[in-house]
């Protein structure tokens, strides 16, 4: 007879099965006026478990979910892991031919989704499709997992299963399905408990889209982890800074761009906002320029501010805590729990303290790999089991890490290297820049040439001599950018992250 040691498997929904007896009345997820027990989660994710099961889908095929932050998103996501279907996130801001694509490479067999967005549903369904809030054209959510029994169906799945197929935004080419296990998201939950405050009776706010790798990450993992999660359903600065004072909220995820909104907002308007019960502000999606992380650190004086990278990929990679918050401003900090990183050069040699070298990573978080495309995975993984997602850095003697730029994003001028993040360093100390993006565009005598794309404070624009000035202050000339333009916002893709694929394509015309 085989023994089956080590234990139970880890799985998405063991945290909702875990409170449903240990604090079922507690409240699990707050969206407006409506509100769940963990008790009613689970039994409404069982139900969804169940009507899933008597649909005859093939068991370890994906399912689709389409729809923004709202309770629904956390059932769900326990419904289809009790069940043991993999979910595929799909971005509600796509078109309807963006999610298409990524519908029928998935590979999913049923869709659940919200009905305000049918604009945008793939233009080829499977026949199991269930929308939420009601329509004509396809059977009613609600009506139909109240049908099925609210037992856990007790389907053993393998931790190392996936439990999602995640697209990447596709910044470059078409988005890459990332698998991502149940075993490494279940590990990122209890250590995101442990350094940035979910947990038992904590109580979080979802602002990143849950249908992104970190804002599931961070929304679920407060429900998996026993605490209370409030939903909100887009983002809105002082709405934000309202809910903390209004649900005394005790930690929350944010990314650069929510920062930049509150700051926009006015220092008084922010600093007479109730932000008493407020522990933890964790930031993640793009490096804080360095003014913009004072700023936080100064609004928010009795707050501790960490500052983490990662990658759908990768998974967490480094945090940069509290005690380093001002000291290291400027570095995403060095190794998270259970992590290692090593820097190599192009030849795959270690790269020397304080220079560039591309960053690899290696720990329980990483992805399965890239879904129906063996060369991606194989392209981003060495031997010895490290990724990357190709990021150039610098590690100092101290170990600490500082995102130099990606290396799509590098521009070669005239044979050297110039590194866009350095400049738009600079750039951002300007009084009048709110945000900036340097990108390289073909040159005939140079190769390429730097171009810094502008949000001004006063929406006006600024003279280019007198940045091209400000700019000399700090950098060498040949890293000063040739032209400065002007936008009222940057391109943004669900992360946060600046869409410098179609900065270029912009501006090279």
């Amino acid at each position: 007879m085989a023994i089956n040691l080590g234990g139970a498997p880890l799985n998405i929904a063991n945290g909702i099965r875990e409170f449903a007896i240990a604090s079922p009345n507690q409240i699990a997820i707050i969206d407006g006026a409506r509100s769940i027990t963990y008790r009613e989660l689970f039994e409404r994710a069982c139900r969804l478990a169940n009507a899933l099961l008597a649909a005859n889908l093939k068991r370890g095929v994906a399912v689709g979910v389409l729809m923004g932050n709202r309770l629904e998103y956390s059932e769900v996501a326990a419904g289809c892991a009790m069940a043991g279907f993999p979910i595929v996130p799909i971005n509600p801001r796509q078109t309807a031919d963006e999610n298409t694509y990524i519908f029928e490479h998935s590979e999913a067999q049923a869709l659940i989704y919200d009905a305000a967005l049918a604009a945008v549903l793939p233009s080829k369904l499977p026949s199991t499709v269930w929308a939420i809030d009601g329509t004509d054209a396809h059977p009613n959510y609600e009506n139909l997992i109240a049908n099925y029994p609210a037992t856990d169906p007790g389907v053993v799945v393998d931790e190392n299963e996936p439990f999602c197929i995640a697209y990447t935004s596709g910044t470059t080419g078409k988005p890459k399905g990332v698998l991502i296990s149940h075993r490494s998201r279940c590990l990122t939950f209890y250590a995101t408990a442990i350094e940035w405050g979910l947990g038992p009776g904590r109580r979080t706010v979802a602002v990143a889209p849950m249908y992104h790798g970190a804002g599931f990450a961070f929304g679920y993992g407060a429900v998996f982890t026993g605490g209370t999660l409030v939903m909100q359903r887009k983002f809105d600065p002082e709405e934000t800074l309202n809910m903390i004072g209004q649900h005394k909220l005790q930690t929350i995820f944010l990314v650069p761009t929510h920062a930049q909104m509150m700051r926009a907002l006015g220092d008084d308007v922010v600093s007479n906002k109730d932000i008493s019960s407020l522990e933890t502000i964790y930031f993640n999606a793009a490096a804080l320029p360095v003014p913009l992380k004072e700023w936080v650190v100064k609004l928010f004086p009795n707050v501790e501010v960490h500052e983490l990278y990662g990658s759908t990929e990768a998974g967490i990679v480094t945090n940069l805590r509290p005690v380093d918050a001002l000291r290291k401003a400027g570095s995403v900090g060095h190794a998270w729990f259970m992590t290692e990183v090593i820097v190599l050069n192009d030849d795959g040699t270690p790269t020397p303290v304080g220079e560039p070298g591309e960053l690899y990573s290696r720990s329980p978080y990483l992805m399965n790999g890239y879904f129906k495309d063996d060369a991606a995975t194989e392209a981003c993984t060495t031997a010895d089991g490290f990724l990357t997602c190709n990021d150039i850095v610098v590690r100092d003697a101290e170990g600490y890490i500082s995102i130099v730029d990606r290396k799509k994003d590098l521009i070669i001028s005239g044979g050297t290297n110039v590194y866009p993040r350095e400049i738009e360093e600079v750039l951002a100390k300007h009084s009048d820049i709110a945000e900036v993006a340097v990108i390289g565009i073909k040159d005939e005598t140079w190769g390429e040439r730097a171009i810094a794309i502008i949000v001004s404070r006063s929406g006006t624009e600024i003279a280019a001599e007198e940045l091209d000035a400000f700019s000399r202050k700090s950098l060498a000339g040949y890293k000063i950018p040739g032209e400065f333009h002007f936008l009222k916002v940057l391109p943004r893709n669900a992360s946060g992250k600046v869409l410098k694929t179609d900065l270029r394509v912009q501006f090279s015309k």
